[in-house]
């Protein structure tokens, strides 16, 4: 009777074979799997540019996106196209400012290897773009900051109570002030873009109430 064998997981992930997920499902644990050097599934899925895979990997089974191969390198320093790395970068929260023990980016690396500069361009445009620190915040931090708000508006986010939020306020604009804070995207791109938005619609509001209005103070509180 001949002995079963236990796939290779790796090489599944690299061929992105449909008995991989099933596999993992049945035993979670195994998506973070590492080699005796480190390698993961996150890298073998970013260097054959398997895009489905790599949001599994990250959303159904909370792989960290960066983690390291022995050499102290996330799965960003295999991105072989542009595509791949603005996924990791842009979707998937991989961090361009860490650095590998050589003191290397991903950027840095993959530009000195001359392979694919393509990549390297595009994350250069990033951190110049989105300003990486040397404390360690990534693109992915650096964009959940809260945009830039208009001239002359402040806004505090923070628990409020019905009680501290003056009547004056327009209660279809609290309302999706209220809705837009609980979400769980309200610190992600998208929320912060649409926070900018309702904030803009507020000012446009008073400005508006104001001329049409002998100069009541009117002005709309977001927040507490």
């Amino acid at each position: 009777m001949p002995t079963m064998t236990t796939p290779n997981i790796f090489i599944l992930a690299s061929d992105n074979s449909p008995h991989l997920l099933p596999l993992l499902r049945s035993n979670p644990t195994l998506a973070s799997s590492q080699d005796s050097h480190g390698y993961s599934l996150l890298h073998a899925a970013a260097s054959y540019n398997h895009h489905d895979l790599l949001y599994s990997l990250i959303n159904e089974f909370h792989v960290n996106p960066n983690i390291k191969d022995e050499d102290g390198e996330t799965p960003l320093f295999v991105a072989e196209t542009v595509e791949t790395a603005r996924l990791l970068v842009e979707d998937l929260g991989c961090n361009p400012a860490i650095k590998n023990h050589e003191e290397l980016t991903a950027e840095e690396k993959i530009r000195g290897e001359g392979d694919f500069v393509v990549v390297a361009d595009y994350l250069k445009e990033q951190r110049t773009r989105s300003g990486s620190t040397e404390g360690g915040d990534s693109i992915g931090e650096a964009s959940q900051r809260p945009p830039p708000l208009p001239p002359n508006v402040t806004l505090n986010v923070g628990t409020t109570t019905e009680d501290e939020v003056p009547e004056e306020v327009d209660p279809v604009f609290r309302a999706k002030i209220e809705e837009l804070a609980a979400r769980e995207d309200f610190r992600g791109e998208e929320g912060q873009r649409q926070l900018r938005e309702l904030v803009t619609e507020a000012v446009r509001g008073v400005e508006k109430d104001a001329e049409g209005g002998g100069g009541r103070d009117v002005r709309r509180r977001v927040g507490g």
